[in-house]
């Protein structure tokens, strides 16, 4: 039996510009720490989050409306024995018109279910995928973890 990659898919009433504008606002959909910019070809940027996942990306495809790709160039996944398991692997998010909606297909090439990690990796990502981002691009407001903030700013709470 051949592996499968890890994808899923959803489809929203908003354009193909606004699932682009939201998935390259990663800040606003993935938890964790993220330092450098997300939105350009070629930008480098890594993600952390405590001391459980770490990973380095490189966006590799960035096409308006239609789609974006990220390269994992380095990764440590702190809770599966292969810590860079996800080293070399490629993320996209392909984004199309279907009659009225737009189609947002996220597939994870490599995270495959022979990995040790697949079962967790594919839970979070579907989790981020098909609700945070997905509120991101119908709401204007993702869901990332509420217990993660960023390094120094004050928690605020309405009076």
């Amino acid at each position: 039996m051949k592996s499968q990659n890890y994808t899923t898919a959803f489809t929203v009433d908003q354009t193909p510009k606004e699932a682009f504008d939201a998935i390259n606002n990663v800040r606003g959909w993935w938890s964790g720490n993220i330092e450098g910019s997300t939105d350009k070809l070629g930008d480098e940027w890594t993600y952390r989050y405590e001391d459980i996942h770490y990973s380095k990306q490189r966006i590799t495809e960035l096409v308006p409306g239609k789609k974006v790709a990220w390269l994992v160039l380095d990764s440590a996944l702190n809770f599966v024995e292969d810590k860079d398991e996800w080293n070399g692997t490629k993320i996209t998010f392909e984004i199309s018109k279907k009659g009225d909606k737009t189609e947002v297909r996220f597939t994870h090439a490599g995270l495959v279910p022979a990995y040790e990690c697949y079962g967790a990796c594919s839970n979070a990502w579907g989790s981020y995928i098909n609700g945070s981002l997905r509120k991101l691009i119908t709401k204007g407001k993702g869901q990332p973890n509420k217990k993660e903030k960023a390094k120094g700013t004050p928690s605020r709470k309405k009076k």
